[in-house]
């Protein structure tokens, strides 16, 4: 008989006024967005860049749009095109779920870039500052996931496996509290030691294109224990479109790195 963990009896719904409901998602969001501010202020007292308190501040509201924006737009092109398709005005029903990491990073790199644009900033400096904080979002979200009970792992018979409800009765790795350890933890900490031990923001992109590097290859791994979404199931060789879809992030990633040591010797 396998042993497993049963699914842990918490609400979705955090808080519930009448006809208002808070979910845990919701608060997940709004929370790194929060710590992500303060962080991100913490990160610009240390740029050689003359990027200000009033740049952070100002940019607060660019990043929830771009993010929100850009990772349901990433959902309907790169998960599910043809049923968005079919049904166009389903696009805008976001509270049915349906959130891409890849779009919400294209969408942010493209608001990063514009504002830096329009506040004369250096853009690969602004931007280091701007995505060093983006584990502290990535670690909340993932817990926000197992807490509702999505995105699990593959069947497994590891002692830690969890019964999630809407995985049926089989015990399955949590990939989302693996995400939550390597995507937020465990790459926050590396960015942090790289900003403010190794003074890695005076190298504009270094910071960057460590995250997009790290982030990468912890998606990469996790997708080795995590279920592929249902519609697209794996592609050739038993890879999942999480993995394919981290391909381009890692050589960019490489590229910035190499580019931010080469520039700086």
């Amino acid at each position: 008989m396998i042993l497993a963990i049963p699914f842990p009896d918490i609400d979705p719904i955090a808080i519930e006024i009448g006809p208002l409901a808070i979910r845990w998602y919701a608060l997940a969001w709004i929370a790194g967005f929060i710590f992500g501010w303060r962080y991100c202020l913490m990160l610009a007292r240390r740029s050689p860049w003359k990027i200000t308190r009033d740049h952070i501040d100002d940019f607060l509201v660019w990043a929830i749009i771009a993010t929100m924006v850009g990772g349901r737009l990433g959902y309907v092109l790169f998960y599910n095109p043809g049923y968005y398709l079919d049904h166009p005005l389903q696009i805008f029903a976001v509270w049915r779920g349906g959130m891409a990491f890849h779009g919400a990073i294209i969408g942010l790199v493209v608001a990063m870039a514009i504002f830096a644009r329009r506040r004369g900033l250096r853009f690969l400096a602004f931007g280091d500052i701007i995505v060093a904080a983006g584990p502290i979002g990535i670690l909340l979200g993932r817990i926000a996931n197992f807490i509702n009970g999505e995105l699990f792992g593959r069947p497994t018979d590891v002692p830690w496996a969890v019964v999630f409800p809407r995985g049926g009765e089989v015990p399955r790795h949590p990939s989302q509290i693996y995400e939550a350890g390597l995507e937020g933890l465990v790459l926050f900490i590396l960015l942090w030691v790289l900003a403010t031990r190794a003074r890695a923001l005076d190298r504009p992109g270094l910071v960057g294109g460590a995250f997009l590097v790290g982030y990468a290859l912890a998606r990469g791994t996790v997708e080795l224990f995590r279920a592929p979404d249902a519609h697209i199931g794996f592609l050739p060789g038993g890879t999942t479109l999480g993995q394919w879809l981290t391909v381009p992030m890692l050589a960019f990633g490489l590229y910035l790195v190499a580019r931010a040591l080469r520039r700086a010797g």
